[in-house]
């Protein structure tokens, strides 16, 4: 299938400081895509990858699994090493238990995390059913847009494939008992308003991981996808002083670095 036109990854070689963006599920690119831009500009190398079943139409979504999800950015985590003195890793949502994950299982390869309303379990009642309503009905409601900012919207599926909602529950189960292996500096950002992943997703994963280096920023104006809303700026920003307070040196005035690229996918 076709890629939706703005869902394309997104790749900048910049510095030998790298950061690795990952998506949310349902989600693509798009909603990150400020935030690597922003990288980029500082002179960081990014890689925002578009994960496997994403940026094309819910129904590919539902053959994929979060071992296909991990696949990828894993993969983009080991090249960014072979190339990068430095790596950062990055995520909204899904995508940011799929960066602690990357933190918990790749140790001091990882040099920070970076993480917006990262998720820690699928909510709501029928989550429990799960294993039996996926086999009944193919999928529901989608989850993508939740932003406050008016006339700003994400580029995701209106629909969940249930298939695939299943294999995210079993994910972050298991991402749960891992959590405690999360060593390094930590930067946790979250909106006290999400209608998709709620405040206790945060605090559980505060209170797991074994950072010492932790810093929790509130986003008070923005929804679930903070990184397209009223705070963004604020999230760049503090990103970009993570960075720098771990890796000196590592981030540049705006337009010293590389032209990215948008790679098809």
């Amino acid at each position: 299938m076709p890629l939706l036109a703005g869902a394309e990854p997104f790749r900048h070689e910049g510095g030998e400081t790298a950061v690795l963006l990952c998506h949310g599920f349902t989600g693509s690119p798009q909603s990150l895509r400020p935030w690597a831009e922003h990288l980029a500009g500082h002179g960081l190398t990014v890689s925002l990858p578009l994960l496997p079943g994403h940026g094309t139409r819910w129904q590919d979504l539902g053959v994929t699994g979060w071992q296909d999800w991990y696949a990828q950015v894993d993969r983009e985590l080991r090249l960014l090493r072979e190339r990068s003195e430095r790596v950062f890793v990055a995520g909204l949502s899904m995508g940011g238990a799929l960066a602690l994950r990357l933190a918990a299982l790749h140790g001091d390869a990882v040099s920070g995390v970076m993480v917006v309303n990262p998720a820690n379990r699928v909510h709501g009642v029928a989550a429990h059913a799960l294993p039996v309503i996926r086999h009944l009905v193919p999928a529901t409601r989608g989850i993508a847009s939740d932003i406050a900012k008016p006339s700003v919207t994400e580029l995701g599926y209106d629909r969940v494939p249930l298939h695939a909602a299943h294999s995210l529950r079993t994910f972050l189960r298991l991402l749960d008992g891992e959590l405690p292996r999360v060593t390094q500096p930590l930067l946790l950002l979250r909106s006290p308003q999400d209608h998709v992943v709620p405040p206790a997703d945060s605090a559980r994963i505060l209170g797991r991981v074994s950072s010492t280096d932790v810093t929790e920023v509130l986003l008070e104006q923005s929804y679930h996808v903070a990184t397209l809303d009223h705070d963004a700026e604020r999230i760049f920003e503090e990103s970009t002083a993570f960075i720098g307070r771990l890796a000196p040196g590592a981030v540049r005035e705006p337009g010293l670095g590389k032209e990215g690229t948008t790679a098809g996918g």
